[in-house]
């Protein structure tokens, strides 16, 4: 009988279980795979939008959770959250006895996955390796890439680029973002099919969404965290000016999110806004089809680049977090400025129902992914092209 190949995926916030979703759901389902699921880091926290709830819930089991996250939301506590993150997770590792391991895009802690691994000759699958974006997930991003053995890149520019920087041809393959079959699943189905606010509760004035929205998601940038909350509060200021029914989420957890979340705080108990409905977290397709049925997509997130992309929602992108990133027509680029900010809103929302475009995959990532992992050779090895 052959023995499955057991693959451990590292989900260490929120946005990277949708980011990998349907290659966990295709791992699962392989005849010849065994999936470990390991949460980690701010996907265990209530804080951030807990995780674990909905990811049982869509039948995953969870073979270990490691707690590596430290307050602080600065530069210093995510050096040493990433250097727990190596001591949790090598020991996770070393009970798990995995055959590969997948690290998944470029949040900081990301790399402590890698070092985990590569450390103790587990053989390293790298997803989203080979973008560009000018901050400090650039950084984590190509030293993953450096670390990783196999490279599922989500186009063929991020191809060429992981090529260039030194790694084998042969290990380098463009399956698409497993994001993007969510968002073909949405485009097929694209029904608003639930109340966000019944729902998901979340806090603030119950907006009268069903006649038109927009959506906010802005993060702090970890190389400018110190303007976090100034930067915050000039979007804040230009969605509550313009009075457009609101959903808003909390941002991820980075050096500067005290100061993002802290503005949000502060503006909601002072200026009370009336069109502003505020909420931690979603489940993946539930926040989609948000997007997909809003006017708008406001703030700084990679779902404005990708996913937002694939479904032709216009995007307001604000500031630098996603600068050189591969995008489509649908976005606007803006500074942190409330007259820029609210004139792209009103410029974006005008151009709803065009066409996506496939810059980051077609769709079946998940797919080709599973398939990729259960043929490939797995030996932990660097073949350097020089």
């Amino acid at each position: 009988m052959k023995t499955k190949r057991k693959i451990c995926a590292v989900v260490t916030a929120r946005p990277s279980y949708s980011r990998i979703k349907t290659a966990l759901e295709a791992i699962k389902d392989h005849p010849d795979l065994e999936l470990q699921l390991v949460i980690a880091g701010s996907a265990l926290l209530d804080r951030y939008g807990n995780a674990v709830n909905f990811i049982e819930r869509e039948g995953f089991e969870i073979a270990e959770k490691v707690f590596m996250v430290l307050e602080g939301e600065n530069p210093t506590s995510m050096a040493k959250t990433t250097g727990l993150g190596v001591m949790e997770l090598a020991s996770t590792f070393y009970k798990l006895q995995p055959d590969a391991v997948i690290t998944i895009a470029d949040r900081y802690e990301t790399i402590a996955t890698s070092i985990a691994a590569s450390y103790q000759n587990i053989p390293l699958i790298h997803i989203q390796g080979g973008e560009v974006t000018g901050n400090i997930d650039e950084k984590v991003r190509h030293a993953n890439t450096k670390l990783a053995d196999i490279h599922l890149v989500s186009s063929e520019d991020s191809r060429e680029r992981v090529i260039k920087m030194g790694e084998e041809p042969t290990q380098v393959f463009n399956t698409g973002c497993p994001s993007i079959d969510l968002a073909r699943q949405i485009a097929e189905h694209p029904e608003m099919d639930f109340d966000p606010i019944k729902k998901y509760g979340g806090v603030g004035k119950v907006i009268d969404w069903q006649k038109g929205y927009i959506v906010v998601l802005q993060h702090p940038v970890t190389t400018e965290y110190h303007s976090a909350r100034a930067d915050i509060s000039k979007t804040l200021e230009a969605v509550h000016e313009l009075d457009i029914p609101t959903f808003w989420f909390w941002p991820n957890v980075d050096a500067g999110s005290d100061g993002t979340s802290s503005g949000i705080r502060s503006f909601r108990e002072n200026q009370h806004p009336q069109n502003i409905h505020f909420f931690k977290n979603m489940e993946p397709t539930d926040f989609l089809r948000l997007i997909y049925n809003s006017n708008c997509l406001v703030g700084n997130s990679s779902v404005g680049i990708r996913e937002c992309s694939y479904l032709g929602v216009p995007v307001v992108n604000i500031g630098s977090r996603q600068h050189r990133r591969l995008r489509g027509v649908n976005v606007l680029d803006v500074a942190y400025d409330k007259t820029a900010i609210k004139e792209g809103i009103l410029e974006r929302i005008q151009r709803k129902g065009n066409a996506g475009e496939e810059i980051y995959g077609d769709g079946y990532s998940g797919q080709k992914i599973a398939q990729i992992l259960a043929e490939i050779p797995l030996s932990y090895h660097k073949t350097i092209v020089y």
